[in-house]
């Protein structure tokens, strides 16, 4: 396939090899191979049966991407602490070289399989299992952090001109008159909740399941606070309607906080099938089946 990104950095398994064997010698040997996934913004293979290696693939100044992984390895840290299912330990940060130029990181192996948007979609018992690790996130200690950025998790009308940029990109692809129609009301959403920690990317390739069940969550550098709603986009990234409602149903949602939700899962899929349809099948896949789902249940 396709390269995701205009500016990503190729990574090889020779690479990781060499760089593990020089600067984690403890794993120096063990068998070296790339992790099944839909990741965007790190390559990442697994090293041996225990430990994992993930490598940023989209170019930036190494000093920036230090301080970054530095920040997402304490968030992961912490989030393993307040998540109720595994969740990966940070281990180590590595140094460029190899001809690799950037600073890369270490974690923990979790076992189970991720999942996609439709494999356990009629899961009731997936449904709960997620709901009870939103509600155990938004239960953790905020220590007055609030949400800082413009990304997920502020502000829905922060995002006019990404979701135009999509909708204009996906004219030919996707029901463009309904994605401009459903946007127009989402982005004009207010908001009641306090901020609350979330996880900020619950989407299906980070959802680790072993019949049916939930057993890890990835991708758990973005814990921070923002906007409760951020984390109900697993509803629609995951689920049909029955599963949703029970989601739903246990975290006791308002209708605007579901709402949001909703709000926060189209900001995600519009620009996903568009962006990935070339280069990530299983992103481009979420992104379809996700607008999908939201706009049938907004018709």
């Amino acid at each position: 396939m396709e390269p995701m990104h205009d500016d990503q950095i190729a990574v090889t398994a020779e690479q990781v090899t060499a760089l593990v064997a020089n600067q984690c010698p403890a794993l120096a040997g063990l068998e070296v191979v790339p992790a099944e996934g839909a990741g965007t913004v790190n390559a990442v293979y697994r090293i041996g049966e225990e430990v994992t290696a993930r490598f940023p693939l989209r170019r930036d100044e190494p000093a920036q991407v230090v301080e970054r992984l530095r920040r997402e390895m304490a968030a992961s840290a912490e989030f393993a602490l307040a998540c109720p299912v595994a969740a990966p330990e940070p281990l180590e940060l590595g140094r460029p070289g190899h001809g690799y130029p950037l600073p890369w990181m270490t974690q923990s192996w979790l076992p189970g399989s991720p999942a996609s948007p439709t494999s356990w979609e009629r899961s009731a018992d997936l449904a709960r299992d997620l709901a009870d690790v939103v509600g155990h996130l938004r239960g953790w200690v905020r220590r007055g952090r609030q949400f800082r950025g413009s990304g997920r998790g502020g502000v829905l009308s922060d995002h006019d001109a990404w979701v135009d940029e999509c909708i204009r990109r996906s004219e030919g692809l996707l029901d463009t008159d309904a994605m401009r129609t459903v946007w127009s009301r989402f982005r004009r959403l207010p908001r009641e909740d306090p901020d609350a920690m979330c996880h900020g990317d619950l989407i299906p390739s980070n959802v680790l399941v072993d019949d049916g069940r939930l057993t890890g969550v990835l991708d758990t550098g973005g814990f921070q606070a923002a906007d409760p709603a951020l984390d109900l986009v697993a509803a629609w990234h995951l689920f049909d309607a029955g599963p949703r409602d029970q989601l739903r149903r246990d975290l006791d949602c308002s209708e605007l906080q579901w709402e949001r939700g909703k709000a926060w899962a189209f900001q995600q899929a519009a620009g996903a099938y568009w962006y990935y349809r070339q280069s990530n099948d299983a992103m481009a896949d979420m992104g379809r089946t996700t607008l999908e789902r939201l706009l049938r249940a907004d018709g």
